[in-house]
């Protein structure tokens, strides 16, 4: 095999951007498989070099000019962006790849602008494109291993590209770090609830806590589990042999019923900073939040008193939710978390659009069936740029006006300021109020009022939204051409349209969709 030159770009961010806030995390947004890959390809003999793409970057002027192979890792709302640039390389020679989040959910399409598309990733599947590097047109090959890997490089051997990275972070430095994959919980909107859960082996975790002590004073970590802790005591007892006692700091999103008060008292002694648990719905999930069948008031004050003790051993708590599922109708699911958002002063909430990610889940097949998935474009397809599917028990104008009113209700300046008081540490303290006024707070607020008005006053808008139309709107596609900037002009013809159906008729027994599917779903 010969010695090839490769590039990587990690898509931390969806466009070139000058924003403040972004200057200071988008760096901390780094991925791990990216860094992976460069290992793999490095272990292989070849020359790599990696971007973490946070929107600063001049892409021309950093990567080397005489590349063979560009691996790009990026989540569907760097979709474009990621299309931009493998067209901008192709027409220069360069072979392309795309893995990541984007390249499960949506192959079909990605095929289209990549020579080589990945879904699961271990080694052998990278061996494979380093051996084979060569052009693949009109479509590009689709590659995945039968499982997620059983282990992968750790943070000592991915160190280089680490260091690389945080150094654009001017203030927080966040290592990602990965304990297992896949997960127990059987969440039908999520990418990784089809996954068996698998942890990986801890004695290279041990390595590593070892290792990041050398490189700072105190390390801060962010685990990059869907759900971490679900081995709780084989987990927590690694961190414990490791390394002495809160001397990481340590991020975590994991699920309600791992949090007992026995386990948060382990993780205030071992360091743990910030927890992010998901609620999701207060008529669903009851599993992951401990609280089995209960549902509606009763579940939501349950919740609310166990993130009340969370919140006395773990300084930063999100609460995540999931607006517009199906089992939901009505005022209630709105009013219930604006109680919780009383109920429990100190949680940060963070809100998602439901949002059917192409073959993320399996439950996306059923969406698509009833004919409910809208072909928005990817760069609003991040939970909260778009829904991009019909609500079922709500009209558009209805659901965006509850949407509007549990935002401006919790991040109000009542709530901002109830949230300082219930905060006890300095840091998650303003990074609350940071957070609240500005893009995910505020900026939300905006954003959800616009469409909202469009809705009402603008019938294409409406059209497009009901499914009577597939012309894009031009307040999204104004959108795009803002964001990219520069990068507009090398997205390929007809990149903004895809099939939202593409899922139903990649399976068996269903090569015919609905008419009114197929009417939808033209420009792609």
């Amino acid at each position: 095999m010969r010695k090839l030159r490769i590039g990587i770009i990690d898509l931390a961010s969806k466009a070139p951007t000058r924003a403040l806030w972004a200057r200071v995390m988008n760096a901390n947004l780094s991925s791990i498989m990216p860094q992976v890959v460069g290992v793999w390809c490095q272990k292989a003999g070849h020359d790599v070099t990696l971007i973490c793409y946070t929107g600063f970057e001049n892409l021309s002027e950093e990567l080397p000019r005489d590349l063979d192979l560009l691996f790009i890792g990026a989540f569907t709302e760097s979709a474009l962006l990621a299309y931009a640039i493998s067209s901008q390389l192709r027409a220069q020679g360069v072979v392309t790849v795309l893995g990541g989040p984007h390249a499960r959910c949506y192959p079909q399409d990605a095929q289209k602008y990549f020579d080589y598309v990945l879904g699961f990733t271990d080694e052998a599947v990278i061996q494979d494109v380093l051996r084979d590097c060569s052009r693949h047109a009109p479509l590009g090959v689709r590659l995945s291993a039968p499982r997620q890997p059983v282990d992968l490089p750790g943070v000592r051997e991915r160190w280089a590209f680490i260091e690389s990275t945080l150094r654009k972070a001017p203030l927080i430095k966040l290592v990602p770090m990965l304990a297992s994959v896949g997960c127990p919980y059987t969440c039908s909107f999520c990418i990784d609830s089809p996954v068996p859960y698998h942890l990986f082996n801890t004695d290279i975790l041990k390595e590593d806590l070892r290792f990041l002590l050398t490189k700072f004073k105190r390390p801060l970590v962010g685990w990059h589990d869907p759900n971490f802790g679900v081995r709780f005591d084989d987990l927590m007892g690694s961190i414990e042999e490791a390394v002495p006692a809160d001397s990481i700091d340590f991020i975590a999103e994991n699920s309600l019923s791992l949090l007992s008060e026995p386990h948060l008292k382990r993780l205030k002694r071992n360091g743990f900073k910030a927890l992010l648990p998901g609620v999701e719905s207060w008529f669903d999930l009851g599993d992951k939040s401990r609280t089995g069948s209960v549902h509606g008031e009763a579940k939501m004050r349950q919740v609310a008193e166990h993130i009340n003790l969370v919140l006395r051993y773990i300084p930063y708590v999100q609460t995540n939710f999931v607006l517009g599922l199906d089992v939901e109708a009505g005022p209630e699911p709105f009013e219930l978390t604006k109680k919780f958002i009383d109920l429990a002063p100190g949680a940060f909430p963070g809100y998602s659009l439901l949002t059917s990610f192409g073959e993320a889940a399996p439950l996306n097949l059923k969406y698509q069936r009833e004919n409910r998935v809208i072909g928005f474009p990817f760069h609003f397809l991040n939970n909260n740029g778009a829904m991009n599917m019909r609500p079922k028990h709500y009209t558009w104008p209805t659901f965006y006006e509850h949407v509007i009113d549990l935002t401006r209700h919790s991040f109000s300046p009542r709530a901002i300021v109830r949230r300082i008081g219930a905060t006890k540490a300095f840091i998650p303290k303003w990074l609350n109020v940071i957070r609240a006024v500005s893009s995910e707070g505020h900026g939300r607020l905006r954003y959800s009022a616009q469409v909202h008005q469009q809705l009402l006053s603008d019938h294409g808008f409406r059209d497009y939204f009901e499914q009577e139309t597939d012309i894009l709107p031009s307040f999204y596609e104004k959108q795009i051409r803002k964001d990219l900037g520069p990068m507009w002009h090398a997205l390929p013809e007809g990149a903004i349209y895809h099939d939202p159906y593409a899922y139903l008729k990649s399976q068996e027994g269903y090569d015919r969709v609905p008419v009114a599917a197929v009417a939808g779903a033209s420009a792609g």
